[in-house]
């Protein structure tokens, strides 16, 4: 049985001022700066080989490229217009890939001709036309294969492959292959440089009180596994529609329980040598923060220290977006740049962010 979801979308336009730097908080040694304003509804970023920064959208339709000195924006291009819902980007080869809903695209050569884009060539457009969870995050994983999310068409319903998984395909969009199940919709991964394997968020189903059932942080250890939705969330709390077909030990737990409606997303393994050598071990994650519970929660960045394939207490990074029950912007995705300073998209503000450390 399909329910249709309940999603507060960004209308065109109805975007926040970029909230004032004194607002944000960070740990001390570390400072954050505006990056880049005036982006319409950015959200997740990759970086082209000569540094170029490309930033999807959803709702904006548009893809943008960045040009800057590593410290501030400079000129920026939008490569593309009038796509449908562009959230995922990822580069690979001097390509910048694209997805949308139901289709993936290549922009080839795309550093050489930022300010005259190519047509794009269609790598796929065979996935789901669902506009339900079917914004996508897509990276290029250690195995050289594209990792495309097929997010679940609803609130909560049970429709199969290849719905509630994680897609892999090779770079020309053949050999596509399911490699994980019951995830409800992740628009964030990365790879642990130390052992390869594939942390992820999920965002947990609504509509069952304010604070049940917990978002997601899982790690992936090797292909097939099943990570519990639509039978169970988290790690015990069964569905009420469809848990009684499983049990919850059936199914791989999260390594970290977030907060019900936090909306974790973007996730980033740091590698850089800016920051204290603690945050080498561990990942970036933004919370989006909730829409439809009572007390607002999330508006904010966390870092999650990992060890092997276990993941410690998250520990807030950057904070501030939320005064009150007040919204002042929502952090989307999280991108390190070659210096070791961290980027951090707002697609409600309208804003990148750059954090730097200097303590």
């Amino acid at each position: 049985m399909r329910v249709p979801i309940l999603c507060l979308l960004l209308l065109a336009g109805s975007a926040v001022a970029a909230p004032p730097l004194n607002d944000l908080q960070v740990p001390p040694g570390f400072a954050v700066e505006v990056f880049a304003k005036d982006l319409r509804n950015a959200r997740s970023m990759t970086l082209g080989a000569k540094g170029t920064l490309f930033v999807g959208t959803r709702d904006a339709g548009v893809v943008y490229a960045i040009e800057h000195d590593g410290k501030s924006a400079g000129t920026v291009h939008t490569i593309a217009k009038g796509l449908n819902m562009p959230n995922g980007v990822a580069f690979r080869d001097g390509a910048l890939y694209v997805a949308e809903v139901n289709r993936i695209l290549r922009f080839d050569a795309i550093e050489d001709s930022l300010a005259a884009p190519p047509q794009p060539v269609v790598i796929t457009d065979k996935l789901p036309t669902e506009r339900s969870h079917g914004w996508k995050f897509i990276a290029f994983g250690p195995d050289g294969k594209l990792y495309v999310p097929i997010g679940a068409p609803c609130n909560i319903c049970d429709e199969g492959d290849p719905f509630a998984a994680i897609l892999r395909m090779n770079p020309d969009g053949s050999g596509q292959e399911v490699i994980a199940r019951g995830v409800r919709n992740t628009v964030g991964f990365d790879w642990d440089p130390a052992t390869g394997h594939l942390w992820f968020s999920d965002n947990g189903r609504d509509m069952l009180g304010d604070d049940t059932p917990p978002c997601e942080l899982n790690v992936a250890t090797r292909a097939g596994q099943h990570f519990g939705y639509p039978y169970c969330h988290g790690a015990t709390v069964k569905d009420p529609e469809f848990g009684e077909l499983h049990a919850c030990d059936t199914f791989t737990a999260p390594q970290v329980e977030f907060g019900a409606h936090t909306a974790p997303l973007g996730v980033r393994f740091y590698g850089g040598s800016m920051f204290p050598a603690v945050y080498r071990k561990g990942v970036f994650v933004a919370q989006r923060g909730s829409w439809n519970r009572s007390k607002k929660v999330g508006y904010q960045v966390l870092f999650v220290p990992i060890d092997g394939d276990k993941a410690g207490t998250p520990q807030p990074f950057l904070s501030g977006f939320l005064q009150g029950e007040k919204s002042r912007g929502r952090p989307v995705d999280v991108q390190p740049l070659p210096d070791g300073s961290l980027l951090i998209s707002d697609d409600t503000a309208n804003a990148i962010y750059r954090v730097t450390y200097a303590g």
